[in-house]
């Protein structure tokens, strides 16, 4: 192995993070994609676009970026070629910036849903919608095209942290600072104003509806109850953010005020946070939904019985009998239990979003 400035111990445990979120990154990522694709209703709601594009590229993140990561941490230097050191930086931070415009674009849908609702449906329409995802994929991989052509920066291996990464160029020029703030702070500020009008607009029309049907002369019970519902609300937004933040402040913070790396073990703990969010983001965005949970449920079910599952549409010629133990029979009956269980939730949501504009 090559002398580095990096501890031993912290270079383990940047490979032994690294082979661990590529395994869990894939399998999260990719089971995501699957059972939002299943799913016709969700299939069908705007917002899955974007969660589909956020897994997309977290799933390229994770089995591109981190097991390039995993061998350089191992080796601790860079035994990959010089073609592969100028594509990886390219690979690695356009992933990145897709993940965070798709976690933007996420945060606008919502906010727009719920204060500018009468809108909502002429804006996101499918065209528009792959409007926005072309821009978000766009505009993130081109951010890298003048250190790719040597224009601002350039892409090149750093021999003192064995990284492939944008370096100045031969007038000493970097756009590694500038790309860092600007693709940090903006999405940073679009999540925290949009999260927070969300809140304001919640209330807002909560303390409408308690007024219009007046609602001020309540039990005390369910003034508590609207109460848990804005804090947990509050607490989501929050997670949300937080998650964000923890995930990429870090990582902004060192290459800011720290790019001659004197504190080494920083930048590997830095790196390690900002990998996690290729793994988390489908827990956030997808698990913590019943609508999305459903569509888990059902994506399981078929895959454990592949063999045995049949149509949920059988002919009348081929109608099971009643007292039949064939277990596709079940699973039969299970499948279409959960797409109705699928519609009814998706829809009682939408009865909920109507309710609020009231």
């Amino acid at each position: 192995m090559a002398t580095t400035i990096y501890p031993e111990y912290a270079t383990i445990f940047a490979a032994v993070c690294a082979s661990i979120f590529t395994v869990i990154g894939i399998l999260g990522n990719l089971i995501t994609i699957l059972a939002l694709l299943r799913c016709p209703k969700l299939r069908s709601h705007a917002t899955t676009a974007f969660v589909l594009s956020l897994c997309i590229s977290d799933l390229l993140f994770c089995s591109m970026s981190l097991p390039l990561q995993a061998i350089r941490y191992t080796w601790q230097k860079w035994t990959l070629g010089e073609t592969l050191c100028h594509v990886f930086p390219v690979i690695l931070y356009g992933n990145v910036a897709v993940s965070l415009l798709s976690m933007v674009g996420i945060t606008m849908n919502r906010y727009i849903l719920i204060a500018y609702n009468s809108v909502y449906a002429s804006i996101y329409r499918s065209v528009y919608i792959w409007i926005q995802l072309f821009l978000v994929w766009v505009v993130a991989f081109s951010l890298l095209i003048p250190p790719l052509l040597g224009v601002w920066g350039q892409m090149g291996l750093d021999e003192l942290t064995f990284s492939c990464t944008i370096l100045p160029d031969d007038a000493g020029r970097s756009p590694k600072k500038v790309l860092f703030l600007v693709g940090f702070l903006i999405p940073c500020i679009v999540i925290i104003i949009s999260y927070t009008c969300i809140y304001c607009t919640v209330r807002r029309q909560r303390m409408r509806m308690r007024s219009h049907s007046g609602l001020q002369g309540i039990p005390k019970g369910s003034n508590s109850s609207r109460e848990r519902e804005d804090s947990r609300l509050t607490t989501m937004m929050l997670t949300i953010f937080c998650c964000y933040l923890l995930c990429f402040l870090p990582l902004m913070l060192v290459n800011v005020f720290d790019n001659d790396v004197e504190y080494p073990v920083a930048h590997v703990l830095a790196s390690v946070m900002c990998w996690a969010s290729g793994v988390i983001n489908p827990f956030i965005y997808a698990a913590s939904n019943r609508n999305y949970r459903v569509a888990y449920t059902k994506l399981f079910r078929r895959l454990i019985f592949w063999n045995n599952y049949v149509s949920p549409v059988p002919s009348k010629s081929m109608a099971p009998s009643r007292i039949s133990k064939d277990p596709s029979v079940q699973i039969q009956k299970d499948a279409a239990q959960e797409d109705a269980n699928c519609e009814i939730d998706i829809e009682a949501n939408k009865n909920k979003d109507t309710i609020i504009q009231l």
